[in-house]
């Protein structure tokens, strides 16, 4: 496998975190397996991985019942065909997929955007789901302009894909530091909350919280005109973080370049 699974336990629910490895971001796709079947969260970026999920979550031995992508950026929505099941999101993320048009994997196929756009609406509450509460709440701003995140009250686990980061370099290309250090206030207030699935990166603890204060804090000193700059400033503080190839696509967006 090349990519690398988390398995954590929660009585009536079983989380498998997948995470692809650098080449692809680090990043996850959360199986939930409640008893009766298995909901995932996020479709990877390389197809490749996507098959890989895929192929694991088959070997589960219960039906796929749907996909729910996050947001609309699309290492989180390329391989939604892939899944052959049902794909839910937010009315305005799947907006915003439409509006992207063909997307291409790294291998240079091209990929329809009718088979990446969600059909199924996710409305902000609670739903259960084989006898498992999930509650969605819509978040603005931060990572990216709208993004989902998925509660399960009764297991302590939050969903929260994007809006958090574990150990691997922040995407920081939608420019809006402010917005996603709010974002993860509002994230940790709920204390409750023992086990935080990251959209890249491990499955982390509640103390993952401080590391991105500590980060958005670092990088709003440190990002400046320069994206080399940026950079070469941000890997020195952070040198044991993954993920590097994020800080040169965010730079695209912050500065028209990709750093070397």
């Amino acid at each position: 496998m090349n990519g690398t699974v988390t398995v954590i336990d929660k009585g009536a629910v079983r989380v498998h975190s997948y995470m692809a490895g650098d080449d692809s971001l680090n990043v996850t796709t959360q199986l939930i397996e409640t008893p009766g079947r298995v909901i995932a969260v996020d479709a990877q970026y390389a197809l490749a991985y996507a098959d890989e999920v895929v192929a694991y979550a088959k070997g589960l031995g219960k039906p796929l019942d749907r996909l729910i992508i996050t947001h609309a950026h699309p290492d989180h929505f390329h391989g939604a065909a892939r899944f052959d099941a049902p794909v839910h999101a937010l009315a305005a993320v799947r907006d915003q997929i439409t509006a992207q048009g063909d997307g291409q994997d790294p291998t240079g196929t091209v990929i329809p955007v009718a088979d990446m756009t969600p059909t199924i609406d996710v409305l902000p509450g609670t739903e259960v789901i084989d006898g498992v509460p999930f509650v969605f709440e819509a978040f603005h701003g931060g990572e990216a302009t709208d993004e989902l995140v998925i509660k399960l009250p009764a297991q302590g686990v939050l969903v929260a894909q994007d809006l958090v980061y574990h150990a691997t370099h922040l995407f920081l290309g939608n420019n809006d530091i402010p917005g996603w250090a709010k974002a993860v206030d509002e994230l940790a207030a709920a204390s409750s909350y023992d086990t935080i699935l990251p959209g890249h990166g491990l499955p982390a603890g509640p103390e993952v919280f401080d590391e991105l204060r500590r980060y958005l804090a670092d990088a709003g000193e440190l990002l400046g005109s320069d994206g080399e700059a940026y950079k070469r400033a941000i890997l020195a503080r952070y040198p044991a973080w993954g993920g590097s190839f994020l800080i040169d696509i965010a730079n695209q967006y912050l500065f028209g370049a990709t750093d070397a």
